[in-house]
This record gives structure tokens, sequence and C-alpha cells, in this order.
């Protein structure tokens, strides 16, 4: 599969494709000050879309992460998912 890249070279997977929800939460973690901009910019993410999808990988995926003000914070990552496999999701071949 030939994935579109965004201007940082983040692959944008298809709208029903759980990777995307990898790439919301890889963002998250890589950015500084991660909040809902900073966060669709990166991850090319719909900006109106990052909260709802914030919430599936809390019900989904059981990882703890908080708004604090503006910002993402994530405190665990759950026992599903493995932060190292969910970084490669965002710069993916």
């Amino acid at each position: 599969m030939d994935l579109m890249r965004n201007q940082f070279g983040v692959p944008q997977y298809p709208a029903d494709d759980v990777r995307r929800l990898f790439v919301l939460l890889a963002a998250i973690e890589l950015l500084e000050r991660p909040t809902q901009s900073a966060v669709a910019d990166l991850s090319g993410h719909p900006r109106e879309a990052v909260d709802a999808d914030v919430q599936r990988l809390r019900e989904e995926f059981g990882v703890n992460l908080h708004k604090v003000g503006e910002v993402y914070r994530i405190e665990s990552w759950g026992d599903v998912l493995k932060q190292r496999g969910v970084r490669r999701h965002l710069k993916a071949t």
C-alpha cells in the first residue's frame, strides 16, 4: 500500500485505519507542547477529530491520556499498546 505523506513525512492512513490513532498518540508523545493544533499539524489528523480520537485511545486501548489546559499528557500507555511499536507508525515506510 502506497501511503500519501504530509509535509512532515507522516503517513496519512485512511480514516477507518486504526493506525491513524497510533500516529495521533505518537505525535502527542513527540511534541514538546502537544496542543490540539500542534498535534493536528504534525499528524495530519483533522483538528476537530483530535479530542474524539483521544477518547477512543482511552476507551479502546486503555491509554491514560489527559488534557491539562490546552496540552495533552500521556500518563500511561496502558497494557495493550507498546510505545516503541506505536512510534513506528509516525515514520512508517
